[in-house]
């Protein structure tokens, strides 16, 4: 459609087809890809389902097909597992054979695809078991995996364990046998190709796996006991995560020694698991660590959810790997001998999991154009397997981003991503501005993303221009960047997300009558504390917000425990920044309306904390709506519910400005 085509509209008041019935009709999360010999493997979460976890595999022929059976007790499979309450890699996959958690009960199951008859056949025993981040060793004939014991009275242990697959710990729990039970936390457990070595990382509160980990690598006896033990790397100012085995058995691993999460190598391991040397240490003495390609690039990021796998081995001589880059992302290969790397020019950026067998690489990944899918790339050809969503927007009505990088007041850098207003079929009056979105992301320690996300082209398409904020303390950016944030949550993100919008304002590219700003979970704290701290914002919406630290630091689950301590500089309860910097203190300063979307059985922000907010808000005559969803938890999973608040959503900003859909 031509310029003088388009329909003259207000901002925020466009129609669009991306409606909240086609988002909910078309869309699942994708998640966990896989690869075993020619076929793939991944987990869809299905709203429509209502948050069921399903795994599929698609074969070499393209048929794509549901793989698990029902459970011994006619429960469909959920794959899921609940470790550190975040869960992560919930199944593995070698030669057929499937391990999987299953989130009905918490128990691990097995399948073997060459004798489907034989059913699901559980593994673990019906007690208060989480079992997660599994690895086979089909010749010892057990499962290793993280293990976290919930059974204690009084305090949950993670443990690394080996579980037979016969069965015969779902009989007797005693057959499940503990390696590893030293620290506060254990992951990655990864298994030589030679089946002689089993490296893993371990790390203790108060710190958090990507501030500092150990990596560890034990030789392993006939029977699977550790024949002994060393720590390869244990620095208390660096972060070691996903090693992982060359085809050679050189031992890979990423860790920010550099300042950056770069990859190494370590060689030696191969012949030196002996009797002798196992006796004499000797085996230790050979080992040799380096820097595989040492650059200001990001190989990995804060693992949230275990079983975390940006690269993988693409032949003898190379990895194929994901990384960032001042918030772009790109994939390529890296030569093992000398670190060489070669980006390869896809029009893919790594979005998740990059695996690979036998040259036949496999990885979640988006574009500007294109949303989460999963994408093979074999002789040098990309094919999308799946995509998350189809989208039914052409390419006239995307938004693409700008990449953005602006000072802050105290000349620190703070970075972006800004979009504008796109449609085929409308544009704005000539004079007009459009209102702003704000979206602040949640972790803090994540990222937004330049690649096309249907949420924020809802907003796009429709006359609203977005803002997403990667304040100091993303990651992508070194661990410098993240790193500043501890101790200056609450104060940092704030500035950067006001300093940006300050900028759109003074460039003349926004309505500064009409902004708005959104977060999530822990970007939500950080939306309402920029509303208490400026009056540059006339709406805000905080979805399973925390307003109140205090009351989320006393309920908190083991893995983030002292997780907001760290991020506020608090090392006590009784420091004074627990009520400085929870949004609920401020309520008196938010004059913006405000939106609450949350749901009532989330485990994390209680959702009485978020009525108190609300009340607070009220009572100092600021416009409230809420939004409540029953059974929902820490983020939505219904597709009624995810529909539901968008919709909601936009509804109160169109009534704030006062918008009437065109």
């Amino acid at each position: 459609m031509s310029e003088k085509t388009l329909k003259v509209s207000p901002y925020g008041t466009w129609t669009s087809e991306l409606t909240t019935e086609v988002l909910n009709r078309r869309s699942f999360r994708l998640s966990q890809v896989r690869v075993s010999g020619d076929d793939t493997y991944w987990v869809e979460t299905r709203s429509a389902q209502e948050g069921r976890n399903v795994l599929l595999r698609r074969r070499m022929d393209g048929r794509t097909e549901e793989v698990l059976p029902m459970t011994p007790d006619s429960e469909l499979v959920d794959v899921r597992t609940k470790v550190h309450d975040y869960g992560g890699k919930a199944y593995t996959v070698i030669d057929n054979l499937i391990v999987v958690s299953h989130g009905g009960d918490g128990c691990l199951y097995k399948f073997d695809l060459d004798n489907p008859s034989a059913g699901l056949r559980r593994l673990t025993p019906k007690v208060a078991y989480r079992f997660a981040d599994m690895t086979v060793d089909p010749v010892r004939g057990v499962v290793f995996a993280v293990l976290e014991d919930h059974t204690g009275a009084q305090s949950v242990a993670n443990k690394l364990v080996s579980v037979p697959l016969d069965g015969s710990a779902a009989r007797e729990s005693s057959n499940i046998k503990v390696l590893w039970n030293e620290d506060d936390f254990v992951a990655s457990p990864a298994l030589s190709n030679a089946g002689e070595f089993l490296a893993f990382i371990t790390w203790n509160r108060p710190q958090m796996n990507w501030n500092q980990a150990a990596l560890h690598v034990a030789p392993l006896t006939f029977e699977g006991d550790f024949a002994d033990h060393m720590v390869l790397l244990d620095d208390p100012e660096v972060s070691v995560t996903q090693p992982r085995w060359s085809l050679d058995d050189n031992l890979i691993h990423v860790d920010d020694s550099s300042g950056w999460a770069n990859l190494y190598r370590t060689e030696g391991f191969v012949g030196a698991n002996t009797a002798q040397g196992i006796a004499s240490g000797d085996w230790k003495k050979n080992l040799r660590t380096r820097a595989l390609h040492p650059s200001q690039k990001a190989f990995s990021a804060p693992e949230w959810r275990l079983g975390l796998h940006s690269y993988d081995n693409l032949d003898h001589d190379h990895l194929v790997a994901g990384w960032s880059e001042d918030g772009h992302f790109a994939l390529g290969a890296i030569r093992l001998d000398n670190g060489q790397l070669e980006t390869w020019e896809t029009g893919w950026a790594p979005a998740g999991n990059v695996c690979c067998d036998d040259g036949r690489v496999v990885l979640l990944a988006d574009s500007e154009q294109e949303p989460a899918s999963i994408v093979q790339i074999l002789d040098a050809k990309a094919t999308v397997i799946r995509r998350a969503i189809e989208s039914p927007l052409p390419k006239e009505d995307i938004s693409s981003p700008q990449f953005l990088t602006w000072k802050n007041t105290d000349g620190s850098v703070c970075h972006g991503f800004f979009f504008v207003p796109t449609s085929a079929s409308f544009k704005g009056p000539k004079r007009d501005k459009p209102p702003l979105i704000v979206t602040v992301h949640d972790g803090p320690t994540s990222a937004n993303r330049a690649g096309l996300n249907l949420e924020r082209q809802y907003w796009t398409n429709r006359g609203f221009a977005v803002l997403d904020v990667n304040f100091r303390g993303s990651t992508g950016y070194g661990r410098a960047y993240r790193d500043c944030l501890l101790g200056n949550w609450g104060i940092y993100d704030v500035d950067d997300v006001i300093s940006g919008v300050r900028m759109l304002i003074e460039q003349g590219k926004v309505d500064k009558d009409k902004i708005a700003i959104r977060g999530s979970s822990t970007g939500a704290t950080t939306a309402l504390l920029a509303a208490a701290k400026s009056d540059l914002f006339t709406a805000v919406c905080s979805r399973h917000g925390i307003c109140d630290l205090e009351n989320v630091r006393d309920h908190a689950h083991k893995f983030a425990s002292e997780y907001l301590g760290a991020l506020l500089g608090a090392t006590e309860d009784d420091d004074p920044k627990w009520k400085d910097r929870s949004p609920i203190t401020w309520a008196d300063q938010i004059s913006a309306s405000t939106l609450f979307i949350h749901g009532t059985d989330d485990p994390i922000v209680p959702v009485d904390q978020v009525r108190q907010m609300a009340q607070a808000l009220q009572a100092n005559g600021t416009t409230v709506e809420s939004a409540e969803f029953t059974g929902e938890g820490h983020r939505l999973a219904k597709a009624s519910s995810i529909g539901g608040s968008l919709q909601r959503e936009l509804d109160f900003y169109r009534q704030v400005w006062g918008l009437k859909k065109a």
